[in-house]
């Protein structure tokens, strides 16, 4: 069972705060472009989703607070 789930930060962090970033930029421009940005930040969240699958966590609840 899990004794802290509480969210620091470390692994992925960066990589979540540069998902943030490019989400929030490709919304500002048009065309396919607004789609490739968004999908490379995407695909950013695979590296903290792998890290907290690896540890053992729920990934999808850890991620959510990373958003947050």
């Amino acid at each position: 069972s899990l004794q802290n789930d509480s969210v620091v930060a470390g692994g992925g962090a960066i990589e979540m705060e540069l998902s943030k970033f490019l989400r929030d930029y490709s919304r500002t421009i048009p065309g396919k472009q607004q789609l490739l940005i968004g999908a490379y930040a995407k695909a950013l969240e695979i590296i903290p989703r792998q890290l907290c699958d690896n540890a053992g966590f729920d990934a999808t609840n850890i991620l959510n607070k990373l958003r947050a």
